[in-house]
C-alpha cells in the first residue's frame, strides 16, 4: 500500500522586487527587513511540525526563507534547482509597467496567460509547469508516509495550485501567492489534492519598524 506524502509548500519571503512588482525569475534577489521577519515567524509556525526534510530553490530568496524553517527544526535544507521560478529571459529585472509599455504585444500574450508564449531566453508556461511537476512528484515519492516542506517561488505556488484543484493553464488566478504563507497539499501517484491554502495567521502582527521598535 502506497502511503501519501504531505507537503507543506511555501513561497519565499518579501524581497524590494515583490513591492516594486519587478520581475525576479533567476535573478537572485534577497530577503529584505520584511522578508527575513516573515522567514523567522514562519519557522516559528512550523517548528513543531513532523518534518522529514526540506528542499529548496538554490535562489537566496528562497533558500534563506527554507534556513529559517530548518533551525528550530534542526534539519538540514537540500538544494533544488527545479525548484527555481519560471525563467523570464529578457523580461528579468523589469517592472509590469515598463514590459507593457515597450513590447505590448508579448505583455498582452503574457497577461493572457498563452502557455506557448515565451520571453526571449525564458520558458513557456507549459515547459515551466512540466518541470516543477516533474520535480514535485520524484521528491514527492521519494519521502512517501512523511511531511516535506518545499520552499520556492510565486510561479511554483501557482502552478502546484493548479495541480492540485485541476485547472487549466489559462484560468483566472483568484487564489493568493502570499509571500512566506503555508500552504498544504497531498501527493499520491493519482496526483496532487489540496489540503490547505494561504494560511498567514503566523504573520498576523506586523514586524515593527526603526522608529516604533
Amino acid at each position: 500500500m502506497i502511503e501519501p506524502t504531505r507537503l507543506i509548500v511555501v513561497r519565499h519571503g518579501q524581497t524590494a522586487w515583490n513591492v516594486d512588482t519587478r520581475i525576479q525569475g533567476h535573478l537572485d534577489i534577497p530577503l529584505d527587513v520584511t522578508g527575513r521577519w516573515q522567514a523567522a515567524r514562519l519557522g516559528e509556525a512550523l517548528a513543531h511540525e513532523p518534518v522529514g526534510a526540506i528542499y529548496a530553490s538554490d535562489l537566496s530568496r528562497a533558500w534563506d526563507t527554507a534556513l529559517a524553517i530548518a533551525a528550530p527544526l534542526g534539519l538540514d535544507v537540500q538544494p533544488d534547482l527545479l525548484l527555481r521560478e519560471r525563467g523570464f529571459g529578457t523580461f528579468e529585472g523589469r517592472t509590469f509597467a515598463d514590459i507593457e509599455r515597450t513590447t505590448p504585444e508579448e505583455a498582452l500574450r503574457w497577461r493572457r496567460r498563452d502557455p506557448e508564449f515565451a520571453p526571449e531566453g525564458g520558458e513557456s508556461l507549459v515547459r515551466f509547469r512540466q518541470r516543477i511537476l516533474d520535480a514535485v512528484e520524484t521528491t514527492a515519492a521519494r519521502h512517501q508516509g512523511q511531511l516535506v516542506v518545499l520552499v520556492a517561488h510565486g510561479g511554483v505556488m501557482d502552478v502546484l495550485y493548479r495541480a492540485a484543484t485541476r485547472q487549466e493553464l489559462q484560468a483566472p488566478r483568484t487564489w493568493q501567492l502570499g509571500n512566506a504563507a503555508i500552504n498544504r497539499i497531498l501527493w499520491t501517484p493519482q496526483g496532487f489534492s489540496l489540503i490547505g491554502w494561504n494560511d498567514t495567521a503566523h504573520l498576523a502582527t506586523a514586524p515593527r519598524d526603526e522608529v516604533s521598535s
